[in-house]
């Protein structure tokens, strides 16, 4: 498909028009300074169109500025509306309509900010952190307890202000809709604000305007041009005739006619999709979710752990005093009290990342799920193409100058900005590529201008050469042309014969294509050629996608163009042609496909024309109820739903208000080619964060194990602050993992809960045997507990509980260091943020061990030295058990996550569910 505006040269040889190809990769270097010539274009067509319009002032005859008035010759039929036609609603049909109805603007549900800010203090995690709280409270141990309340603090302040940071889709999607309306009232035409449309009234659209409420066409013999891409993503202009419904936020193009209102408010189409997107939010998110469920699995940890120290303790008679510093030890460190804050600082840096490259992202848990989507469902139109019809080769009849074409064509054009289209845009950017025929276009004069004809198909125009000539030029559906031409006089049946062929070959490739002839004074009609135009692709979504491809990503195009349009761009872009009618899901009420089988004729298919929201929102729920992870791409309003309900919604460069309010990911750089960078940068973040995962889980376990242990074993337990301050200094030390150097996955990344947690035990167990060898080879040359020591790994004198939390910080803080490494641990040098963190923090527990802080003991350099030797041994040890484990694939093959299984059970649920849909939809429509 040729993608560059221009034509074949000519025959005369005194210039040339280049022709580009998409997929050639030269004519790809050349695309931004083409954008930037097509920015510079669009921003001199206005100043084109007000030359042409002064220069034909007041002479023109424009069928199109002609208006019939309500009660003259467009009367409304009495028998489409309840409505007084000829007068409209009088006040006291408006008052009752507005109680009965409401206004029209979309209902707004308040959130509390307050309840919003609690709720950040709910969850496992949470509870257990607030639970040691009030133990710290009750033993009078005030470190602690303002150690424990900062951090839960910190981390309900932190997820607030991320989501406070949210735009509101209903907000934007009520934006959307017209702010004035023509109405009819007791018979005059008043113009009132948009929210006070009511059902019933008599609407009056015109070009140029947005339509505020949807209504049904009632004018006699009228035919408008309607710009619906904001809500179905089609790139041309919709023809609507009487008895046609125009949608709400549509745009009017061309035409006049009155309608009434027959929706508002939520009742319309636009209202529907944002109802859409309400439902679509009620979900708790994936990695909340995967939160959710490690903080619960910790909890029951903590729990059994705690009944076995309790049963212990009441065997041995303890004090509840004793109790209780035994159960706030095993609650600081049986959860991760930091990994909230943690988690979300690494998703916060890598989106100050993106914000460089201009991808702002809203949510910051779709980074998590960015990194794990398989499938990416994808708009058309402002998506995968421009949103800007482009011309591609002419064909022309043989002896016809491209430019003379070129000529006609424009010249059969609305000169009235308001009336300019699509179409007319397209052939005026394009002049650029013909310079004799823009420059003998101001030099005609527009007698008479016939804008497009529903019934002949075709706009007409007559105008005067500078010569004095008059000549009739007329562009159009080829086909309608062509009989035009032959109605005058016969065409050889060589030259109609080539010009169907072509018109056929142009709707096989996809094109839209117009016939464009012209007939001079005294002269035959002659046919000149055929003018194809597209929605050409954007410059780089043909590597995007194939990079894409290579991400592990499989892609699907959702889009309300014809199916040859959206087939044929599929095609061209490598996308696949199994590109189908969305009416064959049968979701609308009409289809005989079992469920099952829809949901795979989902799965199977590259994607699906002629949609709507209510298909893009149900194909998204059918892949993910398939267990797909899925991103939504969009730029429109109809985009609104399935980016809400999508896993990750993605609204790209100069998407709707609604589309970046709905969407988790907002790209402000033109094109797809940032979506890689996210991806790459979603993927390496996410490594980040389960190394994080599996590391702080085994930090748990660890202490857990040991503490557990030693208190059911020898009724002792270590100092409560150094307790708090193994926690703090594990998570200080990794913060820095947000900054690390990390590698990005070539395949989507999810989180296999039970190999994390498998790895997580074993480490967990390294951990806590490594800390009991150190305590118990203490005892055979112990003085007096827990004083000096001078035997095991110690000699000389040294403090058993100093000791034992050197060990405890070392061995834990150089964990890091192997759950961050896919290799071996020398495979993958940290980040200086990373290692210079560690290392502070390590230095730090040493003085702490050196100088006894909060046990009043000092421990000798020498027995330091030999700690810090052990616990280096301890580190190897753990990264042979890592490394082993990941490259295992006995281990893989037992701790791998179940996907869910497409058995008979599910097959029929599914068939249930789409019969479920069928029926609902059909009652929407009965009643």
């Amino acid at each position: 498909m040729a993608e560059y505006d221009g034509v074949l040269a000519n025959g005369s040889g005194d210039q040339y028009h280049e022709k580009h190809d998409y997929v050639n990769e030269e004519a790809m270097s050349g695309h931004e300074i083409d954008e930037e010539i097509d920015e510079e274009e669009d921003e001199d067509i206005d100043a084109l169109i007000d030359e042409l319009e002064s220069q034909d002032g007041d002479n023109a005859d424009y069928e199109e500025e002609e208006v019939d008035q309500p009660g003259g010759a467009r009367v409304i039929p009495e028998d489409l509306l309840q409505t007084d036609t000829r007068m409209g609603l009088n006040s006291a049909d408006v008052l009752f309509r507005r109680k009965k109805f409401g206004y029209n603007q979309m209902k707004e549900e308040k959130e509390n900010l307050f309840v919003k800010f609690l709720m950040f203090f709910v969850g496992p995690i949470q509870f257990v952190m607030e639970a040691a709280a009030i133990l710290a409270a009750g033993l009078q141990d005030w470190v602690d307890f303002g150690v424990i309340c900062g951090l839960l603090l910190l981390n309900a302040c932190v997820g607030f202000i991320q989501e406070y940071q949210a735009g509101n889709i209903v907000d934007e999607l009520k934006k959307t809709l017209a702010l004035k309306a023509t109405v009819l009232r007791d018979g005059v035409l008043v113009e009132i604000e948009a929210p006070e449309v009511v059902p019933g009234d008599i609407l009056q659209v015109e070009e140029g305007i947005i339509v505020p409420a949807d209504g049904r066409i009632v004018t006699q013999g009228a035919f408008l041009q309607v710009d619906q891409s904001a809500i179905t993503g089609e790139s041309l202009a919709v023809d609507k005739r009487r008895g046609d419904t125009c949608y709400a936020s549509s745009a009017v193009k061309r035409g006049e006619a009155f309608c009434v209102v027959t929706a508002t408010g939520d009742s319309t189409f636009v209202g529907r999709a944002a109802s859409l997107v309400a439902s679509a939010s009620g979900g708790t998110g994936h990695f909340t979710q995967v939160l959710h469920d490690i903080g619960t699995t910790l909890l029951v940890l903590v729990i059994f752990t705690l009944l076995v120290v309790w049963i212990s303790s009441y065997y041995r008679s303890n004090g509840i005093v004793q109790i209780l510093k035994f159960t706030l030890a095993i609650t600081i460190v049986g959860v991760p009290v930091g990994l909230p804050a943690v988690v979300t600082t690494t998703m916060a840096v890598g989106a100050a990342y993106l914000a460089k490259k201009q991808a702002i992202v809203q949510k910051l848990s779709a980074i998590e799920s960015l990194a794990g989507v398989e499938i990416l469902c994808t708009d058309k139109t402002g998506t995968l193409t421009k949103n800007k019809l482009s011309l591609s080769e002419p064909y022309t009849v043989a002896g016809v100058d491209p430019d003379d074409l070129m000529l006609t064509a424009c010249l059969a054009a609305s000169r009235k900005k308001k009336g300019i289209d699509a179409i007319d845009k397209a052939f005026l950017r394009s002049l650029r590529h013909y310079p004799r025929a823009k420059n003998a276009l101001s030099k005609y004069k527009v007698i008479q201008f016939s804008p497009f004809d529903p019934v002949s198909k075709k706009v007409q125009a007559v105008v005067e050469s500078p010569q004095g000539e008059r000549i009739v030029c007329v562009k159009g559906a080829p086909l309608f042309v062509l009989r035009t031409v032959e109605a005058d006089d016969a065409v050889p049946e060589h030259i109609a014969d080539a010009y169907k062929n072509k018109v056929a070959e142009f709707a096989t490739r996809g094109f839209r294509s117009l016939g464009i002839a012209r007939k001079r004074e005294n002269s035959s009609w002659e046919i000149l050629g055929i003018m194809p135009c597209s929605d050409p692709p954007r410059h780089d979504t043909f590597r995007t996608i194939n990079e894409a491809k290579t991400l592990g990503l499989s892609i699907k195009m959702l889009t309300g163009d014809a199916v040859g349009i959206a087939r044929e761009t599929s095609r061209q872009l490598g996308l696949g042609t199994n590109i189908f009618d969305a009416e064959k899901l049968g979701l609308g009420g009409g289809g005989e496909m079992p469920g099952s089988e829809v949901y795979d004729f989902v799965e199977a298919a590259n994607g699906f024309a002629e949609v709507f929201p209510q298909h893009k929102y149900n194909v998204i729920e059918i892949l993910q109820q398939r267990g797909y992870l899925v991103a939504m791409t969009g730029d429109g309003v109809n985009d609104a739903p399935s980016l809400k309900k999508a896993d990750t919604g993605i609204a790209v460069e100069g998407a709707s208000d609604a589309a970046r309010s709905a969407a988790d990911i907002v790209f402000l750089a033109p094109g797809l080619s940032a979506i890689i960078d996210a991806l790459k940068t979603s993927r390496q973040i996410f490594h980040r964060m389960y190394a994080y995962v599996v590391y702080r889980i085994a930090l748990s376990l660890h202490l857990e194990i040991f503490l557990g242990l030693w208190i059911a074993i020898l009724n002792e337990s270590l100092n409560l602050q150094l307790v708090v301050f193994i926690a703090i200094f594990a998570d200080i030390a990794t913060l820095a993992i947000a900054y690390d150097n990390a590698p990005y996955s070539k395949i989507p990344v999810k989180w296999n809960l039970p190999k994390l947690w498998g790895m997580s035990i074993l480490l967990g167990i390294v951990l806590a045997a490594g800390t009991w060898i150190t305590l118990t080879t203490m005892f055979p040359h112990q003085v007096s507990p827990p004083q000096g020591v001078d035997g095991g790994i110690v000699q000389n004198y040294g403090h058993r509980d100093s000791v034992l939390f050197l060990e405890i910080s070392l061995t834990e803080n150089w964990l890091i260091f192997i759950t961050r490494a896919n290799g071996p641990f020398w495979s993958s040098l940290p980040s200086w943020q990373l290692t210079s963190a560690i290392l502070v923090v390590d230095i730090v527990a040493t003085l702490f061990a050196i100088f006894g802080l909060f046990v009043g003991g000092r421990t000798n350099i020498v027995a330091v030295v030999r700690v810090w030797i052990f616990s280096f041994g301890v580190f190897c040890v753990m990264g042979g058990v890592y490394y082993l484990l990941q490259g295992s694939q006995g281990f893989d093959n037992l701790m791998h996550g179940k996907s869910p299984k497409k058995d008979q059970k599910q097959r029929s649920l599914e068939d249930f569910v789409v019969s479920l849909q069928r029926v609902s939809t059909q009652h929407e429509k009965t009643t």
